[in-house]
Formats: C-alpha cells, sequence, structure tokens
C-alpha cells in the first residue's frame, strides 16, 4: 500500500496544504518547531483516526478555528480509497470513505497500516511499562479489528469499575453491581491477553533474527510478555482481590498492568542493560515491527520516521535504511546532511519552514 497523497485544512499549524508523495522515500527537512512532524502525523491520523502521540481532535485544530480537515488517498493493490477526515472542536470526528460516512474507527480496518518511529521510541526499553503496553495496543489495533473493539470495550470497563470502587464507600446500594463490571472486565481482558501472546509469540521469532543481525551475531535478544495474570485465571484472580481493590479505589488486576521484557544474553536489559543496548534492541523491536506486519496484512506498512536518524549512529543508520528500501517511507529531519545525500535514494524532497511546505525536487 502506498499515500498518494494528503490536504490538510485547518490542522496544527497548516491552514492549507496540499502533498503528493513518491510510493517510495519522501523527506521533510528543516527546523524544529516548523511542522514537520505535524505531517506525519496527519499521515498516521488518516489512516488510524488517532495521534500517534494521544493528543484530543481538539489540540490538533490550528488555533483559533472550529473545524479541522484531513483528505488522504490511499492505494492498495488495484483499489484507491479516499479518507476524510473531519475534525471538531466540541464534537465527535466525522469520518468517510470515498464519501460514505462510517460510525466507528474500526471500519478503516485493512486500509492503511503504518509503524511510526520517534526517537522516544528508542527509550521504550527502559521506560515505564504504560509506554510497551501502548506499542502493543497501537500495532495491534491497525491489524486486528476485534482487537480494537475489545480493547475500546475493556478500557471503558476498567474506567467504570474504578469509578464504582471509588463511589461504593458512599453507595452501598451499587455494590451488587460489582459483579457484573467483574464479569466484564474478565470477558473482555482475556481476549485482549490472548491477542497480545499471539502477537508478541510472532513478534519474538523476528526480533531474535533482526537483532543477532544487528549486532553482528554477538547479542541474543529475546522479548517475553509478562502477563499481569493468565487470561483463564482472571475473573478468579479478580475475585480475590477484590477487598484490595475497594481498599485502594482502584482495579489491581488485569491486562492493563501487563509489560514486556527484554532479555539478552540472559540479562533483563530493562534494569541492567547499557544505554547502548537497550537502544539497539528499541532498533530491532521496530524492525520486527515492520517484518510482522507484512507477513501478517501480506503487504507492506507506510513507515513514519520523525527524525530517528539523527539519534543513531552511523552503523545503526546504514542498518534502518537498507532494511526499508522496498516500502514507502515519510522521513524528517532537520537537514539534508553528508550522509542522506550520499547514502541514501531521495525520491522526493520537502523544504518545511514554519507552516509552509515546498517541493524541492
Amino acid at each position: 500500500m502506498i499515500i498518494k497523497s494528503i490536504e490538510l485544512k485547518n490542522f496544527r499549524n497548516y491552514r492549507e496544504l496540499k502533498l503528493i508523495f513518491d510510493e517510495k522515500t519522501n523527506i521533510f527537512y528543516g527546523d524544529n518547531a516548523q511542522g514537520k512532524t505535524n505531517i506525519l502525523e496527519a499521515v498516521y491520523l488518516s489512516g488510524t483516526t488517532k495521534s500517534h502521540k494521544g493528543s484530543r481532535d481538539r489540540d490538533m485544530i490550528l488555533f483559533g478555528e472550529q473545524e479541522g480537515h484531513l483528505r488522504t488517498l490511499v492505494q492498495k493493490g488495484s483499489m484507491d480509497y479516499r479518507i476524510d477526515i473531519h475534525l471538531k472542536k466540541n464534537k465527535t470526528k466525522g469520518i468517510a470513505v470515498n464519501g460514505v460516512p462510517i460510525r466507528k474507527a474500526g471500519d478503516l480496518f485493512g486500509i492503511a497500516n503504518f509503524v511510526f518511529f520517534s526517537p522516544e521510541d528508542l527509550g521504550i526499553i527502559k521506560q515505564g511499562p504504560g509506554e510497551r503496553r501502548r506499542f502493543l495496543d497501537l500495532e495491534l489495533c491497525q491489524l486486528d479489528r476485534v482487537y480494537l473493539h475489545n480493547l475500546v470495550s475493556y478500557n471503558h470497563i476498567v474506567v467504570q469499575r474504578n469509578k464504582l470502587l471509588k463511589d461504593l464507600p458512599f453507595r452501598k446500594d451499587l455494590e451488587d453491581t460489582l459483579d457484573i463490571w467483574d464479569m466484564q472486565l474478565a470477558e473482555y481482558g482475556e481476549k485482549i491477553i490472548t491477542g497480545r501472546e499471539a502477537f508478541i509469540n510472532g513478534l519474538g521469532e523476528i526480533l531474535s533474527e533482526i537483532h543477532r543481525n544487528l549486532t553482528g551475531g554477538r547479542e541474543e535478544l529475546q522479548i517475553f510478555y509478562e502477563k499481569n495474570v493468565s487470561p483463564q485465571d482472571l475473573y478468579d484472580s479478580i475475585r480475590k482481590n477484590r477487598e484490595r481493590d475497594l481498599r485502594m479505589k482502584t482495579s489491581t488486576v488485569g491486562p492493563h498492568r501487563d509489560d514486556l521484557r527484554f532479555v539478552a544474553d540472559e540479562v533483563d536489559i530493562r534494569k541492567f542493560g547499557s544505554q547502548g543496548q537497550q537502544r539497539t534492541a528499541a532498533l530491532s523491536l521496530k524492525l520486527s515491527e515492520i517484518e510482522l506486519v507484512k507477513r501478517m496484512i501480506h503487504d507492506t506498512p507506510v513507515l513514519l520516521l520523525d527524525d530517528v536518524l539523527s539519534e543513531l549512529d552511523h552503523n545503526r543508520q546504514n542498518y534502518l535504511l537498507n532494511s526499508i528500501h522496498d516500502i514507502q517511507t515519510m522521513i524528517t529531519c532537520t537537514g539534508l546532511d553528508e550522509f542522506v545525500n550520499h547514502r541514501f535514494a531521495i525520491n522526493k524532497v520537502f523544504r518545511v519552514i514554519e507552516g509552509a511546505v515546498w517541493n524541492e525536487n
């Protein structure tokens, strides 16, 4: 699949913008805070209905405006799709595919797939478990419509159950309703755990090989899914921990407490790895994500690289760029330095200055 073009109106710092992309490499360069990342965010939003940063719709609309619009043309095989997204300051966004309104994000499933790689991702190994769960969910929600539905339902249930736990000391008459939330928490939680487990198993096989190649055979890397609780034990564990939940006024059991563990040569590098080890493992993880998506969708995702090259040393830059020659890539950077100019085939170059974009070739 490829993104053919995108049109923006009142999105972030862009009043109006239309870009036509090359099907291979597209580079956006310019100083910081000019709007380069906003373009990648718009592309990602157009296929997922979500910001990669978790931003609210109202925060993506140009300051002083009430609405923003995105129109994206996607080519998938022999089919073309026009995706329109209408952002509203105080209402739910509107989404249409080929002019036909859709009711929920899941209806976009299967049209576009993205892998977003930012400098923050290089710290995913040493950051908290929330970031690693976010990595899992961002990709799984693109790949599996059912997973997306289950995750949305589960998160809603956790919020409602936590609210009930806080209200119960003042509303004893609501205590019986806790049983219903417990059953629903277990029902959707089991499905999320099963989906994550399958994803990690597939990712792990690819990760080991890529990391071995990236380190010249010097290091073996494994990824482990640290479930907070097994799916078959989830309901019993929720019931067993009810008193603790009531005391702490929060849900302490379930996949919202999951984590990932990365082990290199029998060492947990989250805790004991060097910064170099952690960054190399993060790069291996993102490259593995690309390869797994290819296998699962039998197509290529679009890769969005947000100022990552400057964060990698010469060898890691080489490995990354050599690994993505066959997919559409959008790269942001502050300058077309000697490395980019002489070592990487550039198909299209855009210069970004204060919300204005010029095509330079």
